[in-house]
């Protein structure tokens, strides 16, 4: 497991933690990094990720809501929730993996913490984000897609 996955799936543990727990998101963070240590680069790049998905939570879910058919945010497992949140951030805002990637992370995440269904919806919720046209990506600041 290379260093970006294991911080992305530390960035999930985070994030749905804090659907449980809401609060700062440094605690958790720290608590998990404590559990299992991380490079420095990973680290990094996992607080990059829960800090952009927290400071951005509000364009993200904006943004999956318009991306799924049928499924509102509070009829999504948490820990669905969680995954494309992160893929969403990196998606919109960070734009600095290839959309393929970004998504393909995210179903494995998916299916590995909840199953191969997850990962079915993350793929289709995700897909729908990255060929939605680009002012509809686009929420207040954040970047579209580039593929």
């Amino acid at each position: 497991m290379g260093a970006r996955h294991r911080a992305r799936e530390l960035a999930v543990q985070v994030l749905f933690q804090l659907e449980l727990q809401p609060g700062n998101w440094r605690s958790p963070l720290q608590y998990h990094l404590e559990q299992d240590p991380q490079s420095p680069t990973s680290r990094r790049f996992a607080e990059e990720l829960v800090g952009g998905a927290v400071a951005h939570q509000a364009e993200i879910d904006a943004t999956i809501v318009a991306g799924s058919t049928n499924w509102s945010l509070d009829q999504m497992g948490a820990l669905e929730r969680a995954v494309l949140r992160i893929a969403t951030e990196e998606l919109c805002w960070r734009q600095q993996e290839p959309v393929a990637v970004v998504i393909d992370e995210a179903v494995q995440l998916a299916k590995q913490m909840a199953g191969d269904e997850a990962g079915k919806f993350v793929n289709g919720v995700l897909g729908n984000i990255a060929r939605a046209p680009r002012q509809a990506r686009e929420p207040a600041g954040a970047r579209s897609p580039s593929r």
